[in-house]
């Protein structure tokens, strides 16, 4: 069962930045995208970003967040981070990573980021 485990989140301020990292287990050849997800108390969970997990680059973002977050691979790690930048409030959430769409079987436990104000 290939599991993937979120790290990297923390409180930070407004206008700080965080970079999460989702490390999957073993590498998975039929994946077509990988994405970062969150969700925010008494929220739905929302999409944030999401990159082809292999071949050339092909990134999506939530308006929420472009220009602000970015979303990066590492395949020689199975690896792929969120650099968040210009946090806000309103980013306050827990963030986990899936296949994209989402996976029901590969929700993890996330990682909690709070931005105060």
């Amino acid at each position: 069962q290939v599991q993937l485990v979120e790290s990297g989140g923390g409180l930070v301020q407004a206008g700080g930045s965080l970079r999460l990292a989702c490390t999957v287990s073993r590498r998975t050849f039929s994946w077509n995208y990988i994405g970062w997800f969150r969700q925010a108390p008494g929220k739905e969970r929302e999409f944030v970003a999401t990159v082809k997990w292999s071949g050339a680059d092909s990134i999506y973002y939530a308006d929420s967040v472009k220009g602000r977050f970015t979303i990066s691979r590492d395949n020689a790690k199975n690896t792929v981070y969120l650099q968040m930048n210009s946090l806000k409030p309103e980013d306050t959430a827990v963030y986990y990573c899936n296949t994209h769409p989402p996976e029901p079987g590969y929700w993890g436990q996330g990682t909690q980021v709070t931005v105060s104000s």
